[in-house]
């Protein structure tokens, strides 16, 4: 598999506790060896890893050595970009892209996560502390 530096790999051994169990969102290569698109991803992956350390984890999966992830979550190509919340699929990115690109089609994952605190704004939750408090 592609090694990129800041990015971990998962396997089905790992990918429960690593990506469905994490209090962060956690972005999920889908990857080969043989995929030449993934080696042009490579960098910019590890740049956001590095950037975005406290508002997004990412690991990657390799497709041809973990199949049955891969079926479960229906990816057809590589490579697949899956971000996980609180251990669902909440977005699918297919295919390379610069850096600028793909941090602009994770701006709404992103904008979601506090780096001081918990993930209190999760995708169907309203922040009840933005409301003023009213007494009756």
């Amino acid at each position: 598999m592609i090694r990129t530096e800041g990015v971990t790999d998962v396997t089905e051994e790992t990918f429960a506790a690593e990506v469905l169990e994490s209090a962060r969102p956690v972005l999920v290569q889908f990857t080969a060896d043989w995929c030449g698109p993934c080696r042009q991803l490579a960098p910019v992956l590890r740049e956001i890893a590095r950037e975005e350390a406290d508002r997004i984890r990412i690991v990657q999966l390799d497709v041809d050595r973990e199949t049955a992830i891969s079926v479960r979550y229906g990816v057809l190509a590589t490579p697949t970009l899956m971000v996980f919340r609180a251990g669902e699929p909440v977005k699918a990115i297919v295919g390379a892209r610069p850096k600028r690109r793909l941090l602009q089609e994770l701006a709404d994952v992103l904008a979601r996560v506090d780096p001081t605190g918990p993930d209190r704004t999760g995708p169907d939750r309203t922040d009840l502390d933005a409301f003023p408090k009213v007494r009756i």
